[in-house]
């Protein structure tokens, strides 16, 4: 895992500006993250999952109440984390999201690792990012199939998606 030792090892991603609380510690620079309430070691994955927990709360009305960071699953017999996890109003995964570095270019390998996860989640939207390039797709789980969508939908579009399939 890189970590960012400096604020100038951090690149501008394709994300609107946000504040983060950072500070320097023995462990090196350390960022707040506003769903877990602590601070975590600021990777460049890290920089990516908090952009992108601030872009779902601020530009698309997802209710921080309804966010996991950091969700431990088991999988295929094996125990993996879910960058996000965005749940609806009865706590059933209404989203999943999947995290890389910029330096990661997001590939079949990302969206196979994100579909694993939602073997069990069965969650209807799946978005990975890269901070520099994000895709998001609606599973509609009645007809198996799947679209790509121009953008992530707001909350209140993912709950009447999830409604209406």
């Amino acid at each position: 895992m890189k970590k960012c030792d400096n604020m100038q090892d951090i690149i501008q991603l394709d994300f609107p500006q946000y504040k983060f609380r950072v500070r320097q510690t023995n462990n090196g620079t350390e960022i707040f993250d506003i769903i877990r309430k602590k601070f975590v070691v600021l990777t460049p994955e890290e920089w990516v999952r908090q952009h992108t927990v601030h872009f779902l709360i601020r530009e698309r009305q997802i209710p921080a109440g309804r966010m996991n960071v950091e969700v431990s699953l088991q999988t295929l017999h094996l125990s993996r984390r879910a960058d996000i996890i965005v749940f609806d109003g009865l706590g059933e995964p209404l989203a999943i999201v999947e995290c890389k570095a910029p330096s990661i270019k997001i590939t079949q390998n990302a969206f196979d690792q994100i579909a694993r996860y939602n073997m069990d989640l069965k969650a209807s939207y799946l978005f990975v990012t890269n901070g520099l390039s994000h895709f998001c797709c609606f599973i509609n789980k009645d007809m198996n199939t799947y679209i790509f969508l121009e953008s992530i939908p707001n909350y209140k579009e993912m709950i009447k998606g999830n409604l209406s399939r």
